[in-house]
């Protein structure tokens, strides 16, 4: 059955326009829930680590399930899960309750994840890292666009479970689009797998580049999960409008960065690109936490944005050129050490709170810049070590040729 690219590109975007508009759900709503349940930071803060455990596992079962049974039933199982349990969280009398709808919607987005970046390496193989970085585009679009409008909706008196529920409801469309849609298979191919075990000069006979591309998005995503999820009430001296459009700015300003990305990424060297985004994006999110007035605070949390956009999708792009057969498996796993990240220093930030407030918490965010950048370069280290003839710069472009 041929594959229609371009209806493919269109339900993965929608999909991650979706995932991005979850990724800040809760943390726009955190005012509303604390008070309807009576929690604290604290109990939020493990909020953030029960929920985010299912996605890490999630994550990884995904990418070897996938390689099992193709992307068709991961898709749409993901997309289901994730819609039910949204309405669950919507009616959910209780915090316990509401706690374990959030498993089923994490382990329902981690399917959508995973699969969907297997999706696009296998569809996008010349130019891994622009479509990657356009793809995630519209993740950035869904998490700039919640904040506003649900703090619009919060200050009018609309309910934050009808805010949840309408959330669950539009998935439907989504189920559909990957239910009846033609698309790769991304089961695993024994035969290339013979091939490359064969072949002592391919990186996939080495973990090493994976290693530190995956303590790379760990590192990443622990720093903007902390700023995502945390944002809102690190602003809490003004009005919940003025604090969740600060967070809709930090994802306009990824989104940007995402955007150029998909345009210049490809005249770059991938390795230099990623790891001069993320130095900057620290630099520029150590400011915004330290800058005087609010003002300058919402332009540097812009800024840093714009520089940490192109992060997870270029460092997914490299695994990608390094593991082109095992492409499921690799965004499985690199989507699990990203998760391992969102698992344990934003919910850290919480318990921070307590004790050095959350200002240190994000600065220390900032600063995980430096061991990230380090990975990566650790990173292709390994791949020319293991690699000498072919990098991941240019892998991507070797395979598309051959096929």
């Amino acid at each position: 059955m041929k594959c229609n690219s371009l209806l493919l590109s269109v339900a993965g975007y929608y999909g991650f326009v979706l995932l991005g508009w979850n990724v800040v759900l809760i943390p726009s709503l955190i005012r509303s829930i604390e008070r309807d349940f009576g929690q604290s930071d604290a109990a939020f803060g493990l909020f953030y680590f029960v929920s985010a455990l299912p996605y890490a596992l999630g994550a990884f079962s995904s990418g070897l399930l996938t390689e099992r049974v193709g992307l068709r039933p991961m898709l749409v199982f993901g997309a289901t899960a994730l819609a039910l349990g949204l309405c669950g969280e919507a009616v959910a009398p209780v915090w316990s309750v509401l706690v374990l709808a959030a498993v089923v919607v994490n382990w329902g987005a981690s399917a959508i994840d995973t699969a969907s970046h297997g999706l696009f390496l296998n569809l996008h193989r010349a130019e891994r890292g622009g479509a990657l970085s356009l793809l995630h585009v519209f993740f950035s679009v869904g998490a700039l666009v919640a904040p506003f409008a649900i703090g619009l909706s919060i200050t009018r008196g609309v309910n934050w479970r009808v805010v949840l529920l309408a959330s669950g409801v539009s998935l439907a469309p989504l189920i559909a689009l990957f239910s009846l849609l033609a698309m790769p298979s991304g089961r695993h191919d024994a035969e290339a797998a013979r091939t490359e075990r064969n072949n002592p000069g391919q990186a996939q006979n080495s973990l090493l580049p994976f290693a530190g591309l995956a303590v790379s998005i760990a590192l990443y995503v622990a720093a903007t999960e902390g700023v995502s999820n945390w944002v809102v009430k690190l602003l809490a001296g003004v009005p919940v409008a003025t604090a969740t459009g600060v967070l809709s700015i930090f994802w306009a300003g990824l989104a940007l960065g995402q955007l150029l990305a998909n345009g210049i990424a490809e005249r770059f060297n991938y390795y230099a690109f990623t790891v001069v985004c993320i130095v900057a994006a620290s630099l520029a999110l150590v400011a915004a936490v330290l800058a005087p007035s609010i003002a300058w605070t919402a332009a540097l949390f812009a800024l840093a944005g714009l520089f940490f956009g192109p992060g997870y999708p270029m460092i997914m792009a490299l695994g990608g050129n390094l593991y082109p057969h095992r492409l499921s498996a690799l965004s499985g796993g690199l989507t699990t050490a990203a998760v391992i990240g969102s698992l344990v220093y934003p919910p850290l930030m919480g318990i921070m709170a307590a004790q050095i407030g959350l200002r240190g918490g994000m600065i220390g965010a900032g600063l995980l810049g430096v061991p990230t950048a380090l990975a990566i370069v650790a990173a292709r280290a390994g791949s020319r070590h293991s690699q000498p003839t072919v990098d991941g710069e240019n892998l991507s472009r070797d395979v598309a040729r051959r096929s």
